[in-house]
């Protein structure tokens, strides 16, 4: 958990498939950029020709990575960026299955509102509403 002014935070981070379904979870202090996460997250992606992300994974050591491994990034830049990068803006529409996904795990009281102290316990409350939403019931 991480501190802010608002007090303890915590950000997750999610990889999910082309349906919609989470495959990788990461839990990160609320502090920490996007792209530290992704360093963190970049061993367990699965291969794909691309990949999809927001502003906040904009990072050339992130894209060098994903190019070196045969992914295309589709990652718009940021606006402070001194070189801008180009990206597919129809293919990065497909990023609100992301953001639907989070909204149906944030559906579950407990995670929305993020009761617990301890990140283990946080963390288990959001894998388990992960497999029960999307794994269960289809």
């Amino acid at each position: 958990i991480g501190r802010t002014k608002g007090g303890l935070n915590s950000k997750a981070h999610a990889v999910v498939d082309e349906n919609g379904r989470p495959l990788v979870l990461l839990l990160t202090e609320g502090q920490m950029n996007d792209h530290k996460g992704a360093k963190l997250l970049f061993d367990a992606l699965p291969p794909a020709p691309v990949l999809i992300a927001d502003k906040g994974y904009d990072s050339d050591e992130f894209r060098a990575a994903l190019i070196e491994r045969g992914t295309m990034p589709c990652i718009p830049p940021r606006k402070t960026r001194k070189t801008q990068h180009t990206h597919c803006k129809i293919l990065y529409r497909q990023r609100h299955k992301v953001e639907c996904m989070f909204g149906k795990l944030k559906d579950w009281r407990r995670v929305s509102t993020r009761y617990d102290r301890c990140n283990n316990t946080f963390f288990s409350s959001i894998c388990i509403a992960a497999f029960v939403t999307f794994y269960l019931n289809q």
